[in-house]
Order: structure tokens, then C-alpha cells, then sequence
């Protein structure tokens, strides 16, 4: 018996893919992997409906603290972000991936499927993990050339119910929600309210609220002076800064393969983490230190996004951000208002910081001893200077 294994997430694209595997690929057994990393209750509801009806096995698996602990939580630890993009989706392909070609071993499956179309970043994400193992890798999509429009003709020819209506694509995990397709395809189209689902309009937003957070070695373990797992954390913090219309992003992106899109992100506790935990670093690592992890950042956040988290560069950088976290504890609080959130205090152990040194009205530092390096500093400006005034 040919069996494959299917990355599933229980709309179009992936039901589609279940009957295609057997028409147009010979397979006779499918397996539809349905892997939880905070998608609401009700789409992995309705997946596990689709999965049970349309395939021939269908595995669930809770991966919601696994992704915080061992995915959110480093990408906190490098502030992961391309482009203004904090790296939701891109984060979490690559422990369904993962979970898939774990079933699939155990399944005794000698190939692994996914949905991913051939114009966007996941087919890469999937793929890289995929082809690391010695089994068949298929993306229908990608290799039968289909369009939305072809697919809900398929589907409708099998009996497989998913409404044409439906106007835009949804991603979401707990870290991020995405929002793309139909008319936000259009760079000049401005979005109608009704597709944001976590956060309110900003101009409909409360009163300020400021709220705590606590960080132990860059990984954020409170809120409001209560310890939280990484899971609850987030959710609350989804809340707290949704309801202040806080973490919309519209931006034109630029995917791996070159093509530039239009994309839509909500994500409240990705915003106020990533604020929180830069500011905390700001206060306890050294110039040099953040100058240089400014560029590893950068570089991590690249990686992840082109779903290279198998590259031995990855790993190296992941060593030094793990030895700057190790001071970046303390606390932060910050001001959610009108879909800002902006830090007013941060306190920590290991701050870098004199209040008397800098303060104007102490004398612990003698402002003389300034003069001699004042007298240096500029040094060879000031020659080129004198030395080109005609230039």
C-alpha cells in the first residue's frame, strides 16, 4: 500500500490535495497531519471534520507549547523581524513540517505532500525539511499549475464543501494572523475593517492602559507581576493589546522568489514583546554588543523567513543571542493606546546605567575630564577640513 503524509490544515488548498494525491498520483492511503499551534478551536475543528471524511487516517497533534518554548521564544531572543514582518507564519512551517515527516516514519509513509502553491515562501519552508529525509516531496499545486478558481471547480466535482464566498486567506497561529488574497492583492486598496478579527480599530480604543512585563534571561515569564507559561502569556497579551487596536502591520513584502506582495498581519502580543524585550536590551547590553546584534538579528530574522532554519549559520547565530540574553532580565511596562504601544519604564539587575553618573544634578563625575577627549574627538575631520577648504 502507497502511503503518503499530508501537511493539513483543513481548507482549500490541503483538502484539495487529498483526492489529487490518489487521482493524479497513485497514492492509496492518505494520512492528513493536522498540527496545533494555536489556530482557533473551530478551524482545527472543522479540520479534523474535513481530515476524518476525506482521508484515509488524520493525526492530530497539540504543538501550541512546544512553538512558544522552542520557536516564539528564540525569535523573541533575536527580535525576529523582516521588513516590519514579525515572521508568524514563516516561525511555525517548520515544526509542522516537522510533525509531518514524524507521522510520516511511523506511519510507514513513503512520501510527504503539502499545499503550498508554487508563488509563495511556504513551499520553501516545507520543502527544506521535507527533502532532508529520503522520501518523495509533492506539492500539487505547485506541479498541476492550479489557480483558486480550478481548485473550487475540483472540489465541488468531489463533494468537498468549502464556500467560493470566502473573500480572503487566513493564516494564524498564536504569534501572528495573516491576511491576504482578493482585493488586498491590490497595493491601492484600502482594507475594510472587517478583516481584522484580533484587534480592534485603533480610533475605537480605550483609555491608555499600562501594563508589566517581566523578562528572565530575554524570555518573557510575567505580566503584571503574575508568572505565566509562555502559551497563556500570549493569549492574554493578544488580548490586552487587541483591544487597544494594537499590532496591525500593511506592508509590501518581499518574498524569496523575488516577487514583491501585499500582506497583512495582526499580531498584539508580537508587538508588545518585541518592544519590550528590544528596549530591555537597550538598558543591559553594551554598545558594541547591540551594534553587533543589530546585523545577527537581521540575519536570523532572513534565515527564518526563508525557512533556512536547517543552515549551520543558524545555529551559530542562535549561540551568541544565547549568550547576550543572559543579562536581559528585569522588567518593562509600556502604554497601549490607540494602537500604540510605547515603553515609559524598564528596570533590571544587570542595567548599564548610572543615575548619578548622567544626571546633570550630581557631581560623581567631574565634567573636566571630558574637555581632553572633547579635544580629540572629530580630530581628523577637523583636518580634512582645514586641509580641503577649497575643495
Amino acid at each position: 500500500m502507497k502511503k503518503v503524509a499530508l501537511a493539513y490544515s483543513g481548507g482549500l488548498d490541503t483538502s484539495v490535495c487529498i483526492p489529487l494525491l490518489k487521482e493524479h498520483y497513485g497514492y492509496d492511503y492518505v494520512i492528513a497531519v493536522i498540527v496545533d499551534v494555536g489556530q482557533p478551536e473551530e478551524d482545527i475543528n472543522e479540520a479534523q471534520k474535513r481530515g476524518k471524511e476525506l482521508s484515509d487516517k488524520y493525526v492530530t497533534i497539540d504543538a501550541k507549547s512546544e512553538f512558544v518554548n522552542d520557536y516564539v521564544f528564540p525569535l523573541i531572543k533575536a527580535n525576529g523581524n523582516y521588513e516590519g514582518y514579525i515572521l508568524g507564519t514563516s516561525i511555525a512551517r517548520p515544526l509542522i513540517a516537522r510533525k509531518v515527516v514524524k507521522v510520516a516514519i511511523k506511519e510507514g509513509a513513503e512520501a510527504l505532500a503539502h499545499g503550498c502553491t508554487g508563488k509563495g515562501n511556504d513551499q520553501l519552508r516545507f520543502d527544506l525539511i521535507f527533502r532532508s529525509t529520503d522520501m518523495r516531496v509533492i506539492a500539487p499545486m505547485r506541479e498541476l499549475n492550479l489557480i483558486r478558481k480550478e481548485e473550487h471547480k475540483y472540489a465541488a466535482e468531489h463533494g468537498i464543501e468549502i464556500s467560493a464566498d470566502k473573500k480572503w486567506s487566513i493564516d494564524e497561529n498564536i504569534w501572528s494572523r495573516s491576511i491576504e488574497g482578493d482585493l488586498l492583492e491590490d497595493p491601492t486598496f484600502i482594507p475594510p475593517e472587517d478583516i481584522f478579527k484580533w484587534t480592534a480599530s485603533p480610533e475605537d480604543g480605550p483609555d491608555a492602559e499600562i501594563i508589566e512585563i517581566g523578562f528572565e534571561c530575554g524570555i518573557p515569564t510575567s505580566l503584571n507581576g503574575k508568572a505565566l507559561d509562555g502559551v497563556k502569556l500570549i493569549e492574554r497579551l493578544n488580548r490586552f493589546g487587541g483591544k487597544h487596536g494594537v499590532g496591525r502591520t500593511d506592508m509590501i513584502e518581499d518574498r524569496v522568489l523575488g516577487l514583491k506582495a501585499r500582506e497583512n498581519y495582526e499580531h498584539p502580543a508580537a508587538t508588545i514583546l518585541l518592544k519590550a524585550h528590544k528596549n530591555l536590551e537597550s538598558l543591559v547590553l553594551t554598545r558594541n554588543e547591540l551594534r553587533f546584534k543589530e546585523i545577527v538579528d537581521s540575519t536570523w530574522s532572513e534565515l527564518v523567513y526563508q525557512g533556512l532554519v536547517i543552515d549551520p549559520l543558524y545555529d551559530d547565530l542562535n549561540a551568541f543571542i544565547k549568550s547576550t540574553q543572559k543579562r536581559v532580565s528585569g522588567s518593562v511596562k509600556l502604554r497601549l493606546f490607540k494602537g500604540r504601544a510605547g515603553v515609559v519604564a524598564r528596570s533590571s539587575p544587570y542595567a548599564l546605567y548610572s543615575k548619578e553618573m548622567v544626571s546633570f544634578d550630581d557631581k560623581t563625575l567631574d565634567q573636566k575630564d571630558a574637555e581632553g577627549y572633547s579635544k580629540y574627538h572629530g580630530f581628523q575631520a577637523r583636518l580634512y577640513k582645514a586641509d580641503n577648504q577649497n575643495l
